[in-house]
């Protein structure tokens, strides 16, 4: 996918109003399978982890199920740290932000295994690692075909404009007084990307299919937008610019 000025704009609106914009093609069928296979390959060389929140078990009914997951595969790979670079990705991340600068606060890598794939409750991203302007977004590489059926993400539309909420801390962050049924399903094909703003309440149903559901999520934000608290250090990759500059001078944080 190759977006030119209008276009951008197009989908900076739509960010802007519905607090995501989900950009088909932005990798082709091809890359996206490349992509996919690196991460897998990647994962069969760590431990096999259980990452599932505690609060998913709701959604799942009380069926077990299972997740893994990788901070900041692009130490592992550096197929992905070519792609936090690719001007089809970082000229959406521009533009949604409303700034030439983009920055890296941190990526994971996400694999819903077949049949029994956990899900995720609504929530926010924003209590995880706040911000003082919320100048930050997410966006989700989606590596292989996430119909509905292998719990592809969930939005609930316009939630962006309600500002930080309430969330409860145990098992993970989450909202539970918002309904899981009110957030509406984002099906998405390999090379899809979904952008969305960390105020924007989200979840994911269970894979209930016969493959893995493999996603990247990268998280960025405006260099000139402080965290709020100390939060979220850990992310070895935090602070490196994936387009235009740091007007800060800030060296952490």
């Amino acid at each position: 996918m190759t977006s030119g000025t209008a276009e951008l704009t197009d989908l900076a609106d739509h960010y802007d109003e519905n607090g995501y914009v989900l950009v088909k093609g932005l990798l082709s069928r091809e890359e996206a399978a490349a992509y996919r296979q690196c991460a897998h390959d990647v994962l069969a060389t760590l431990d096999d982890e259980n990452a599932t929140w505690d609060s998913a078990a709701g959604i799942a009914a009380g069926t077990p199920t299972r997740l893994r997951h990788l901070h900041d595969v692009q130490f592992h790979s550096a197929a992905f740290s070519r792609l936090l670079t690719d001007e089809r990705f970082t000229r959406v991340a521009a533009a949604v932000l409303g700034g030439p600068n983009v920055q890296l606060h941190h990526t994971k890598l996400f694999v819903k295994p077949p049949e029994n794939g956990s899900p995720f409750p609504p929530h926010q991203d924003h209590p995880f690692f706040p911000h003082t302007h919320h100048r930050v977004g997410a966006a989700i590489f989606h590596l292989d075909d996430a119909p509905e059926e292998k719990g592809c993400v969930r939005i609930l539309r316009g939630s962006h404009r309600q500002g930080p909420l309430e969330h409860v801390e145990d098992g993970g962050y989450h909202l539970p007084d918002v309904p899981f049924d009110t957030t509406v399903p984002l099906p998405a094909e390999a090379g899809d990307v979904l952008f969305f703003s960390y105020l924007t309440v989200h979840a994911s149903g269970v894979n209930l299919g016969d493959e893995a559901r493999t996603t990247w999520l990268v998280q960025f934000r405006d260099p000139a937008d402080p965290p709020a608290v100390r939060a979220h250090d850990h992310s070895r990759g935090q602070g490196m610019m994936l387009a235009g500059v740091d007007p800060t001078g800030r060296r952490t944080g």
